[in-house]
């Protein structure tokens, strides 16, 4: 880390010359054969492991995080994303049959093809500076796709040794770093991209969604929310503590995909409260302050934020609350509120808070959370299979995981994405792949057919719409009440049930009546 050169902001007036010169190398079409792309991101892989030690040493140095940490979210991560599409690639990039086509139109050969949508933008988040760059970095290089990405700046050392991993591994002509904050940023999106991909807050989510609309550029936007957990009267108390416990101590509670609050059942309220403490002295048996493995918060800026909302809350603190400015350290930090409009719930904490909100029933708490926010990132369920399958039901998320905190955004092949404020868009695995490439449906019609195409051509005549008629339309199985039309044949094959007997039995009815129905014609 200390032989690279120190975190600078790109100069302004020479983003618009990075952004031609990688519009330049897509419009050269070097990216589009798998030849060039396996190279990319194999060359990628070794850039990752070879800078291993500088890339978990500039995690430490900007959110505190531990090593084990580091290789679980970040580098081992993207060196076994990189793998897993190195190796499905030339089957993703194969032309697919187009579904659904009447047989008379397969002659025409109708395919979906797959084509890189150009030279994009990526901007990164500072919590997994790593993943949440380098991972749809992936995907753009993957699907043919030239770049510039735009690390986080709130995490530096992370941003250098990124910058100095796709310098020294990738194609110069084809993808480029470009440092800096809000001007920089602004300066990148002055620019026509042929997508943008932004991993961040609501916030700037809006600005980067009304820029990118001027110029009809699509955007995928990976957001946060108030993301609830649920804990029914039938749930495993301390299964539940503990799940509940370890996500908010990951990256200390730096994850858009955490539970914002935890909605309990009044009558398991007290065991739930129990099995947090047990929980946080078996994970943290010294205490936040002496555990190396507890990262901190990215910067004074959040951790102030953080302390305001805890010094607004009009809840009892449980467990922890301590927080020192001095080295970022905030505490994992319970507290038991009593209304949905604490100032611990009404805001994303994107941290290491811990509000419990008892509740009186599953339906309560379903209610709340749909009040509070309407279709947060990801929503976690701990109660019975019909308890969780009725919380799936009658909520939206982007994701959600049942008996389990965030799992389901654990899955690296897993898609992953939001819905409604929540974000649009999904990545990860194969939806990598196709984040960055348009469905290009193609056609090819032979010159032989010209004679069977003859319809289409004026001067349209009533023969011609009566025929065109007869080779497009299709006919309703429902009548005017809405109700399906049923055959005789399908009334006798579907009498008597699905059991084998029964299938037989209709079956062998079915074969006597056409053999009486044919002796009958045969006596006629």
């Amino acid at each position: 880390m200390n032989d690279l050169p120190p975190f600078s902001h790109t100069p302004a007036e020479e983003i618009s010359s990075v952004h031609d010169r990688v519009v330049s190398s897509f419009l050269k079409h070097k990216t589009r054969t798998i030849e060039y792309r396996l190279k990319q991101l194999r060359s990628l892989y070794w850039g990752i492991k070879d800078e291993e030690p500088a890339l978990t040493e500039a995690l430490k140095f900007d959110l505190g995080k531990s090593a084990y940490e580091a290789y679980l979210s970040e580098i081992g991560w993207c060196l076994n994303d990189i793998l897993f599409v190195c190796t499905n690639l030339e089957k993703w990039m194969k032309d697919e049959s187009a579904p659904d086509i009447p047989l008379t139109n397969l002659l025409m050969r109708p395919r979906i093809r797959k084509d890189p949508l150009g030279a994009v933008l990526i901007i990164g988040a500072y919590n997994f500076p790593y993943q949440l760059t380098l991972g749809p970095l992936i995907g753009a290089i993957a699907a043919g796709c030239t770049a510039v990405i735009k690390p986080s700046e709130n995490a530096p050392h992370a941003a250098r040794i990124m910058q100095h991993i796709v310098e020294q591994s990738l194609d110069p002509e084809a993808y480029r770093v470009v440092q800096g904050a809000i001007p920089e940023t602004t300066a990148l999106l002055e620019q026509k991209w042929d997508k943008i991909f932004y991993t961040g807050n609501a916030t700037v989510g809006k600005i980067i969604a009304k820029k990118a609309a001027e110029t009809l550029t699509p955007v995928t936007l990976e957001l946060g929310g108030r993301n609830p957990a649920i804990v029914s009267k039938n749930a495993d108390t301390k299964l539940a503590a503990r799940r509940v416990l370890w996500t908010k101590l990951f990256n200390a509670g730096q994850v858009c995909v955490s539970q914002n609050y935890v909605m309990v059942d009044r009558e398991v309220l007290p065991a739930f409260l129990h099995e947090l403490g047990v929980a946080l002295k078996e994970f943290q048996p010294k205490g936040a302050k002496d555990n190396e493995d507890y990262s901190h918060i990215i910067n004074e800026r959040q951790w102030s934020r953080l302390k305001t909302m805890l010094d607004s809350t009009n809840g009892k603190i449980i467990y922890g609350g301590h927080a020192d400015k001095e080295t970022l350290l905030f505490e994992p930090t319970v507290v038991q509120v009593e209304s949905a409009d604490d100032a611990l719930i009404k805001e994303e904490s994107f941290g290491p808070l811990i509000p419990i909100l008892p509740v009186s029933n599953l339906e309560e708490a379903i209610r709340t959370a749909n009040e509070v926010h309407a279709t947060p990132l990801g929503l976690y369920t701990f109660g019975t299979n019909a308890e969780n399958a009725k919380v799936l039901a009658e909520t939206r998320s982007g994701g959600a995981t049942m008996n389990d905190a965030m799992f389901h955004a654990s899955m690296p092949t897993l898609a992953f994405g939001g819905v409604g404020d929540s974000g649009q868009g999904a990545y990860r695995g194969k939806s990598s792949f196709d984040s960055f490439t348009h469905r290009r449906s193609v056609t090819q019609t032979p010159g032989w057919m010209e004679g069977m195409l003859a319809v289409r051509y004026p001067p349209y005549t009533a023969g011609k719409l009566k025929k065109l008629k007869q080779m497009q339309d299709l006919k309703p199985d429902f009548d005017r009440q809405g109700k399906v039309k049923r055959s005789l044949l399908w009334l006798l094959l579907s009498m008597g049930g699905k059991g084998t007997i029964s299938v037989g039995v209709r079956w062998a009815v079915f074969v006597s009546l056409i053999a009486i129905g044919a002796r009958l014609a045969v006596s006629r």
